[in-house]
Protein backbone atom coordinates (compact mmCIF):
# COMPACT_ATOMS: atom_id res chain seq x y z
CA UNK A 1 0.00 0.00 0.00
CA UNK A 2 1.01 3.44 -0.73
CA UNK A 3 0.48 5.43 2.40
CA UNK A 4 1.20 8.57 0.58
CA UNK A 5 4.07 9.98 2.54
CA UNK A 6 6.69 10.85 -0.04
CA UNK A 7 7.97 14.39 0.72
CA UNK A 8 5.76 15.25 3.65
CA UNK A 9 6.79 16.60 6.88
CA UNK A 10 5.95 15.31 10.48
CA UNK A 11 6.80 16.59 13.94
CA UNK A 12 7.58 13.90 16.12
CA UNK A 13 8.53 14.92 19.73
CA UNK A 14 10.36 12.58 22.01
CA UNK A 15 11.21 11.25 18.50
CA UNK A 16 14.90 10.41 19.97
CA UNK A 17 14.07 7.38 21.16
CA UNK A 18 11.03 4.36 22.31
CA UNK A 19 7.80 4.87 20.89
CA UNK A 20 8.72 8.36 19.02
CA UNK A 21 11.92 7.18 17.24
CA UNK A 22 10.29 3.66 16.06
CA UNK A 23 7.45 6.27 14.47
CA UNK A 24 10.18 8.96 12.94
CA UNK A 25 11.88 5.44 11.32
CA UNK A 26 8.39 4.26 9.89
CA UNK A 27 7.64 7.58 8.33
CA UNK A 28 11.65 8.23 6.87
CA UNK A 29 10.94 4.14 5.68
CA UNK A 30 8.15 5.29 3.82
CA UNK A 31 9.21 8.73 1.88
CA UNK A 32 8.24 11.41 4.69
CA UNK A 33 10.61 13.78 6.88
CA UNK A 34 10.72 14.55 10.24
CA UNK A 35 11.35 16.97 12.69
CA UNK A 36 12.49 15.36 15.56
CA UNK A 37 12.80 16.88 19.49
CA UNK A 38 13.94 15.93 22.84
CA UNK A 39 15.54 17.78 26.23
CA UNK A 40 19.02 15.51 25.33
CA UNK A 41 21.22 17.39 23.11
CA UNK A 42 23.34 14.72 22.32
CA UNK A 43 19.98 12.36 21.56
CA UNK A 44 18.76 14.71 19.36
CA UNK A 45 22.16 15.15 17.53
CA UNK A 46 22.40 10.28 17.47
CA UNK A 47 19.18 10.53 16.04
CA UNK A 48 19.10 13.03 13.18
CA UNK A 49 22.49 11.21 12.29
CA UNK A 50 20.84 8.04 12.17
CA UNK A 51 17.75 9.21 10.55
CA UNK A 52 19.89 10.69 7.84
CA UNK A 53 20.56 14.16 7.93
CA UNK A 54 18.35 14.92 4.39
CA UNK A 55 15.39 13.17 5.65
CA UNK A 56 15.90 14.40 9.72
CA UNK A 57 16.01 18.12 11.23
CA UNK A 58 16.49 18.07 15.30
CA UNK A 59 15.93 20.36 17.93
CA UNK A 60 16.54 20.07 21.75
CA UNK A 61 13.56 21.50 23.23
CA UNK A 62 11.06 20.31 26.40
CA UNK A 63 7.02 20.19 25.35
CA UNK A 64 6.23 21.80 28.97
CA UNK A 65 7.89 25.17 27.32
CA UNK A 66 5.35 27.54 25.64
CA UNK A 67 7.50 28.22 23.28
CA UNK A 68 8.29 24.50 21.99
CA UNK A 69 5.60 24.31 19.39
CA UNK A 70 5.99 27.29 17.19
CA UNK A 71 9.94 26.48 18.03
CA UNK A 72 9.40 22.96 16.31
CA UNK A 73 6.99 24.73 13.40
CA UNK A 74 9.78 27.18 12.13
CA UNK A 75 12.45 24.58 12.12
CA UNK A 76 9.89 22.10 9.72
CA UNK A 77 9.60 25.03 7.29
CA UNK A 78 13.04 26.18 7.64
CA UNK A 79 14.39 22.85 6.46
CA UNK A 80 11.58 21.25 4.64
CA UNK A 81 9.23 24.04 3.35
CA UNK A 82 6.12 22.32 4.48
CA UNK A 83 4.26 20.86 7.74
CA UNK A 84 1.67 17.96 7.95
CA UNK A 85 1.09 16.44 10.92
CA UNK A 86 2.70 15.27 13.94
CA UNK A 87 3.11 12.39 16.62
CA UNK A 88 3.15 13.89 20.46
CA UNK A 89 5.18 11.70 22.72
CA UNK A 90 6.38 12.39 26.06
CA UNK A 91 8.45 10.68 28.80
CA UNK A 92 5.66 8.98 31.13
CA UNK A 93 5.27 10.21 34.69
CA UNK A 94 7.10 8.80 37.58
CA UNK A 95 5.60 5.70 39.57
CA UNK A 96 3.84 6.27 42.22
CA UNK A 97 0.21 5.88 43.42
CA UNK A 98 -2.29 8.63 42.56
CA UNK A 99 -2.71 9.23 46.54
CA UNK A 100 1.33 9.28 47.14
CA UNK A 101 2.23 11.25 44.39
CA UNK A 102 3.34 14.90 45.47
CA UNK A 103 1.56 17.80 44.31
CA UNK A 104 4.86 18.55 42.93
CA UNK A 105 5.25 15.63 40.34
CA UNK A 106 1.39 15.84 39.35
CA UNK A 107 2.12 19.96 38.53
CA UNK A 108 5.48 18.59 36.38
CA UNK A 109 3.40 15.80 34.55
CA UNK A 110 0.25 17.56 34.49
CA UNK A 111 2.69 20.59 32.12
CA UNK A 112 4.44 17.85 30.24
CA UNK A 113 2.30 14.99 29.96
CA UNK A 114 -1.12 17.01 29.41
CA UNK A 115 -0.73 20.38 29.01
CA UNK A 116 2.52 20.67 26.94
CA UNK A 117 0.39 17.59 24.84
CA UNK A 118 -2.98 20.39 24.26
CA UNK A 119 -0.73 23.19 23.81
CA UNK A 120 1.39 21.69 21.01
CA UNK A 121 -1.94 20.00 19.37
CA UNK A 122 -3.68 23.42 18.90
CA UNK A 123 -0.39 25.12 17.87
CA UNK A 124 0.29 22.37 15.23
CA UNK A 125 -3.37 22.52 14.01
CA UNK A 126 -3.61 26.28 13.46
CA UNK A 127 -0.75 25.58 10.99
CA UNK A 128 -2.19 23.00 8.81
CA UNK A 129 -3.35 24.69 5.99
CA UNK A 130 -7.84 24.47 5.79
CA UNK A 131 -8.91 22.14 3.16
CA UNK A 132 -5.25 20.19 2.71
CA UNK A 133 -5.99 17.76 5.76
CA UNK A 134 -3.16 17.12 8.19
CA UNK A 135 -2.94 14.78 11.56
CA UNK A 136 -1.90 14.92 15.28
CA UNK A 137 -1.22 11.63 17.05
CA UNK A 138 -1.42 11.79 20.88
CA UNK A 139 0.59 8.89 22.29
CA UNK A 140 -1.70 8.05 25.38
CA UNK A 141 -1.18 4.37 27.10
CA UNK A 142 -3.77 1.63 28.14
CA UNK A 143 -3.90 3.47 30.77
CA UNK A 144 -6.93 5.90 29.03
CA UNK A 145 -9.09 3.03 29.33
CA UNK A 146 -7.66 1.14 32.29
CA UNK A 147 -5.58 1.85 35.59
CA UNK A 148 -2.11 0.51 35.59
CA UNK A 149 -0.85 -0.35 38.86
CA UNK A 150 1.67 2.35 40.48
CA UNK A 151 1.13 4.58 37.93
CA UNK A 152 -1.57 6.48 39.56
CA UNK A 153 -0.23 10.23 37.56
CA UNK A 154 -0.82 8.41 34.11
CA UNK A 155 -4.19 6.78 35.44
CA UNK A 156 -5.31 10.20 36.06
CA UNK A 157 -3.94 12.48 33.30
CA UNK A 158 -4.04 10.11 30.27
CA UNK A 159 -8.13 9.72 30.22
CA UNK A 160 -8.48 12.85 30.15
CA UNK A 161 -6.07 13.84 27.28
CA UNK A 162 -7.85 11.12 25.55
CA UNK A 163 -11.15 13.05 25.92
CA UNK A 164 -9.12 16.22 24.54
CA UNK A 165 -8.01 14.26 21.53
CA UNK A 166 -11.56 13.41 20.83
CA UNK A 167 -12.97 17.54 21.92
CA UNK A 168 -10.20 18.46 19.61
CA UNK A 169 -11.20 16.44 16.88
CA UNK A 170 -14.62 17.57 16.87
CA UNK A 171 -13.47 21.73 16.41
CA UNK A 172 -10.87 20.72 13.73
CA UNK A 173 -12.54 17.80 11.74
CA UNK A 174 -14.71 20.60 10.10
CA UNK A 175 -11.24 22.14 8.32
CA UNK A 176 -10.20 18.92 7.72
CA UNK A 177 -7.25 18.47 10.51
CA UNK A 178 -7.57 14.81 11.80
CA UNK A 179 -6.82 14.57 15.76
CA UNK A 180 -6.39 10.87 17.38
CA UNK A 181 -5.14 9.14 19.87
CA UNK A 182 -2.35 5.82 20.22
CA UNK A 183 -2.89 3.75 23.26
CA UNK A 184 0.44 1.27 23.87
CA UNK A 185 0.57 -1.21 25.77
CA UNK A 186 3.90 -3.25 26.60
CA UNK A 187 6.08 -2.26 23.99
CA UNK A 188 9.80 -3.12 24.38
CA UNK A 189 11.40 0.34 24.99
CA UNK A 190 13.16 1.86 27.84
CA UNK A 191 10.64 2.98 30.03
CA UNK A 192 8.89 -0.59 30.15
CA UNK A 193 11.77 -2.04 31.48
CA UNK A 194 12.45 0.47 33.48
CA UNK A 195 8.96 -0.19 35.29
CA UNK A 196 9.36 -4.12 35.34
CA UNK A 197 12.62 -3.34 37.07
CA UNK A 198 10.49 -1.70 39.34
CA UNK A 199 8.07 -4.81 39.95
CA UNK A 200 8.28 -8.27 41.34
CA UNK A 201 8.69 -11.39 38.78
CA UNK A 202 5.44 -12.64 39.23
CA UNK A 203 3.89 -9.33 38.48
CA UNK A 204 5.65 -8.99 35.40
CA UNK A 205 4.97 -12.81 34.75
CA UNK A 206 1.58 -11.82 35.09
CA UNK A 207 1.56 -8.91 32.94
CA UNK A 208 3.03 -10.90 30.18
CA UNK A 209 0.33 -13.84 30.81
CA UNK A 210 -2.60 -11.23 30.73
CA UNK A 211 -0.97 -10.80 26.76
CA UNK A 212 -3.38 -12.81 24.42
CA UNK A 213 -0.79 -12.59 22.08
CA UNK A 214 1.76 -13.29 24.61
CA UNK A 215 4.45 -11.55 24.19
CA UNK A 216 5.45 -7.37 24.52
CA UNK A 217 5.59 -5.49 21.42
CA UNK A 218 8.48 -4.52 19.57
CA UNK A 219 8.86 -0.58 18.86
CA UNK A 220 8.98 -0.86 15.04
CA UNK A 221 5.56 -2.52 15.75
CA UNK A 222 4.29 0.71 17.35
CA UNK A 223 5.67 3.08 14.45
CA UNK A 224 3.90 1.13 11.69
CA UNK A 225 0.77 2.04 13.19
CA UNK A 226 1.63 5.55 14.15
CA UNK A 227 2.36 5.81 10.42
CA UNK A 228 -0.48 4.45 8.99
CA UNK A 229 -2.49 6.47 11.18
CA UNK A 230 -0.58 9.93 10.15
CA UNK A 231 -0.73 9.00 6.33
CA UNK A 232 -3.30 10.25 3.94
CA UNK A 233 -4.56 6.25 3.67
CA UNK A 234 -5.93 6.53 7.19
CA UNK A 235 -7.95 9.63 5.88
CA UNK A 236 -11.27 9.17 7.27
CA UNK A 237 -9.42 8.08 10.96
CA UNK A 238 -10.41 10.99 13.46
CA UNK A 239 -11.54 11.03 16.81
CA UNK A 240 -10.34 7.72 18.08
CA UNK A 241 -8.22 6.24 20.38
CA UNK A 242 -6.22 2.83 18.85
CA UNK A 243 -5.18 0.71 21.23
CA UNK A 244 -1.51 -1.39 19.93
CA UNK A 245 -1.25 -3.74 23.05
CA UNK A 246 -1.67 -6.82 21.48
CA UNK A 247 -5.03 -7.46 22.55
CA UNK A 248 -4.25 -6.70 26.18
CA UNK A 249 -7.13 -4.41 27.57
CA UNK A 250 -10.18 -6.28 28.36
CA UNK A 251 -12.76 -4.07 26.85
CA UNK A 252 -13.42 -3.80 22.86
Amino acid sequence: MDLGLTERVYVVTGGTRGLGRATAEALVAEGARVVVSSRGEEAVATAVAELGEGNAAGLVADLAAPETPERLLALAGERFGRFDGALLSVGGPPRATAASATDEQWRAAFESVFLGAVRAARTFAGALAEGEGGALGLVLSSSARSPIDGLGISNGLRPGLAMAAKDMSDEFGPRGVRVLGLMPGRIATDRTRELDAAADPEARRRTREAIPLGRYGEPAEFGRVAAFLLSPAAGYVTGTTVPVDGGALRTP
